[in-house]
């Protein structure tokens, strides 16, 4: 079962980020060319804003009525979203398209679900880091496929991720199993059962995670919104030298969830190889500020070496904890949390990373580092975390 799930998380990566290298292109044959930059940001905070207010929801509602349904619901959705874009024909279609896809987003709050519920606690970290790396495959695979049938077509890719998120509908709906059993379930659901803040406050006793988790992804999305500006803007370089850069975090990406992260829980706990990601994530942070200082292209290298192999090492174990705080009835709840409480991260810190940026890029790094400084503290001050499996 575990090997059809990584080939849906491929197709569904492969699909989302086809489409990514012409969202200008499209943006631009209904806005000015000096405000695309604008339409991309917007479409872009809709969908994120529309996640959050849904990845609680589907997380909830596949705790009570199955993981494979829900997931079905939510692939269906992204066709709808991605058909809309295909056909396009005005800026509101594409924010239809794109509010549609966010309304039902909760594939990846519900796979991760799956995986929790088909593995033992000791193996999630592993698998959550197998399921990181085949996404990066995806997002590599992606963007250059898209160019190519952009070249055809403008339109022709986002019928035909539409297509291959179908795909993995059928794949879901003919050969995977219904992985959370009704005796595993929610009874009842309520209002509050889809309110992001009830479930916040029903999940209390975890809070803390949350809150490292923030500060962690914080940082991390400074360096994903950013880089690509702080590349042109203060060391010149064109698309040419970002897109090599960016193949080479993809690769650490993979690289690290694939192969160094099994490597060192072979040797080393979680809680130490969750650590170390945040102390590399860190690090990495700070040589962008060397670099920016010392107008060193070598540290740059380094600092996306750091903050790649940082955040495949953190991440699966950051999942691989909340999956084991709650019961196997909750896990569609708290994964859903997550996912919400990242979608409101990618909504509000590239707003503060711009304004920021705008007065000092060093001091915009400078935050962001003081921001893993603050989550490296807190995970060493409670490194021997208590999983809260009853009363939520």
């Amino acid at each position: 079962m575990k090997p059809i799930i990584l080939a849906i998380v491929l197709m569904n990566a492969v699909g989302m980020s086809l489409v990514i290298p012409l969202l200008p292109f499209l943006v631009g044959k209904y806005m000015p060319a000096e405000q695309v930059v604008v339409g991309m940001s917007a479409l872009m905070s809709v969908f994120a804003a529309c996640t959050f207010i849904a990845a609680p929801i589907f997380g909830a509602l596949s705790d009570r009525y199955g993981r494979r349904n829900i997931l079905m619901i939510s692939l269906l959705g992204s066709v709808a979203g991605y058909v809309l874009f295909g056909i396009g024909g005005s800026l509101w279609m594409l924010f239809l398209g794109r509010i549609i896809d966010g309304l039902t987003a909760g594939n990846i709050s519900t796979l991760f679900a799956i995986i929790t519920d088909i593995t033992a606690p000791e193996e999630r970290t592993k698998w959550f880091g197998y399921m990181g790396a085949v996404m990066g495959i995806g997002l590599l695979a992606g963007p250059a496929l898209g160019g190519l049938l952009g070249a055809v077509s403008l339109s022709m890719p986002f019928f035909i991720t539409a297509g291959i998120i179908f795909l993995s509908c059928i794949a879901v709906y003919g050969v995977l199993p219904e992985t959370l059993q009704p005796e595993k379930r929610t009874t009842h659901l309520t209002i509050g059962s889809f309110n992001i803040f009830s479930h916040l406050s029903a999940l209390k006793e975890i809070k803390f995670l949350f809150i490292l988790g923030m500060f962690f992804y914080a940082g991390l999305e400074v360096f994903q919104s950013n880089l690509t500006i702080l590349l042109k803007d203060i060391f010149k370089w064109g698309p040419a030298y970002v897109g090599g850069l960016l193949t080479l975090a993809g690769g650490c990406d993979i690289f690290s969830r694939a192969v160094l992260l099994p490597f060192l829980l072979k040797r080393l706990n979680e809680r130490i190889t969750g650590q170390t990601g945040i102390f590399l994530l860190g690090t990495g942070l700070l040589f962008i500020v060397a670099a920016m200082l010392l107008s060193s292209l070598i540290l740059i290298a380094l600092a996306v070496i750091c903050i790649l192999f940082g955040e495949g090492l953190f991440d699966p174990t950051y999942n691989s904890l909340l999956s084991q705080s709650v019961d196997e009835s909750n896990q569609g709840k708290i994964q859903g949390v997550n996912q919400s409480l990242r979608s409101c991260i990618r909504v509000l810190i590239p707003l503060g990373a711009a304004t920021l940026y705008y007065y000092s890029p060093c001091i915009l790094y400078i935050v962001a580092t003081c921001s893993l400084i603050t989550a490296f503290i807190m995970y060493g001050k409670n490194g021997t975390f208590q999983h809260a499996t009853s009363g939520i």
